[in-house]
């Protein structure tokens, strides 16, 4: 989460101050106990102009229908919602109170070892997480104490493990590195390579590594990257060298779109050398954002130290997580989205999001003034960025959409191409082929003011705005 500081002294007395029609029994009143911004209120304030205050104040947040920037899903049915509310209230980790709610987690671990061709379903485990970036800290915590185990001596000594991924990576993963002390190989993109190959990723392994993260869908392009030939670069290397490197596939988006649009791509435990995946349930898993999912091949992949064993809630409870206590809601409505959609459901949902992501992508290239990076047609998300010379650039169309409500992220590509700057359009489930249209009218509608200015506005002295949100 986002950090944030306390207010100063010199803001204290900043308030809310109340509409008199908010409280009709005693308007005038209300009027003079508006209640503090940054410090608790003296008094209770009535339910109704709490809410109204609060509601207000909400408004100038983003519509989400025209976010083109996030992963996360923004819409479900009504049912799922009723489901969400009759569940807002359970604790996930008390599985002793709550057997039903986690009888429904291990049915949606099961459905993802079958989606995702465990060679013994049975003797795959996984847990539901908070997002996939949780999910690939207790990943990255398995591949270290596997490697620490093989490599105690020399840990001991003073050997630090690495990780080798694309610099393409979300952030989590820095984030592990960091927190966990493992030395990122983070490989940075170089020409039209926008992420890790197969021969890259081998030359970077050495004794010390732990794993090789592979991305089944870049947040910064929607591209897969080629796990299977990863994989198999990973065993020359091992007949060669003895070094039997593992892979985690982060496929917080594409695991759930793959195996319902791309059957035939070898990505997930068919490949021997995958010993565990990530996804995130509320990305195209299709609900609302709090849930993700970690599976393992088997036990032998999750070391046993890892996991916890609790009993002062009833009934002892094996555990592996970094937090705690959290709802059970976002779980329920994962287990409501397998059984609502089935197979065909999701490849419903996912060919349709495919088929506007690369319908848009085609009429912004005819545009002209556009050049596409990636075209929709593995995730449905795809980057482009202006032609040479053109006098406008990615961040003053970014600013432009701006002002019709749609919110669409300029960023730098990492290391390796931060010449390249881009625009991302994510599409999701409910982003219709109706909305595309709006999307590319407002667009030709301020193409002509853009290519009348003399240059980027960055040129000109205003600072670029650019926005990348996962």
């Amino acid at each position: 989460m986002a950090l944030h500081k306390g207010q100063g002294h010199e803001q204290d007395d900043r308030r809310l101050p109340f509409s008199p029609l908010h409280v009709l029994t005693d308007p005038l009143g209300a009027m003079q106990v508006a209640p503090p911004l940054h410090r608790l209120p003296k008094i209770p304030i009535p339910p109704p102009v709490a809410y109204q205050l609060i509601h207000d104040e909400l408004m100038l947040d983003g519509n989400a229908k025209l976010n083109l920037a996030t992963f996360v899903t923004t819409q479900m049915d009504e049912h799922a919602d009723r489901l969400m509310a009759e569940c807002r209230d359970k604790n996930m980790i008390d599985k002793d109170e709550y057997p039903q709610t986690a009888e429904l987690e291990r049915r949606c671990v099961a459905i993802l070892a079958d989606l995702w061709h465990a060679p013994d379903p049975g003797a795959a485990v996984g847990c539901s997480t908070t997002g996939s970036s949780e999910a690939c800290m207790l990943a990255g915590m398995a591949l270290k104490r596997r490697w620490m185990r093989r490599n105690a001596d020399r840990y001991a000594a003073g050997a630090r493990p690495n990780l080798v991924m694309g610099i393409n990576v979300q952030v989590c993963w820095e984030k592990f590195c960091n927190f966990w002390e493992v030395e990122a190989r983070l490989v940075p993109m170089e020409g039209d390579r926008f992420h890790l190959t197969a021969d890259q990723a081998a030359a970077h392994c050495d004794e010390n590594t732990i794993g090789v993260v592979g991305i089944l869908g870049s947040t910064f392009d929607g591209s897969y990257e080629p796990i299977a030939e990863i994989c198999a670069a990973l065993d020359e290397l091992q007949q060669r060298t003895g070094l039997d490197v593992p892979v985690h596939v982060d496929a917080a988006s594409g695991g759930m779109v793959a195996p319902f649009l791309d059957p035939g791509l070898k990505w997930d435990f068919r490949l021997p050398r995958v010993a565990s995946i990530n996804t995130s349930g509320h990305k195209y898993g299709l609900v609302y954002p709090g849930v993700g999912w970690a599976l393992w091949r088997d036990g032998e992949a999750l070391p046993e130290e890892l996991v916890f064993k609790v009993n002062y809630l009833g009934g002892e409870m094996p555990t592996f997580a970094l937090n705690f206590s959290r709802p059970g809601s976002e779980v329920v409505a994962q287990y409501y989205t397998f059984l609502r959609l089935g197979r065909a459901g999701f490849q419903a949902v996912q060919q349709a999001c495919r088929d506007v992501a690369e319908y848009l992508a085609g009429q912004i290239e005819k545009l002209g003034p556009f050049r596409l990076i990636t075209r929709g047609d593995q995730l449905p998300v795809f980057a482009f960025t202006t032609v040479e010379d053109s006098p406008f650039d990615v961040f003053d169309v970014s600013r432009r959409l701006r002002e019709r409500g749609w919110q669409v992220p300029a960023y730098t590509f990492p290391e390796g191409r931060t010449d390249l700057a881009v625009l991302r359009v994510v599409c999701r489930n409910g982003f219709t082929r109706d909305l595309a249209d709006l999307l590319l009218n407002d667009l030709r509608r301020v193409l002509p003011e853009l290519e009348r200015q003399p240059a980027p506005l960055s040129e000109l002295g205003m600072p670029q705005r650019s926005g990348f949100h996962h």
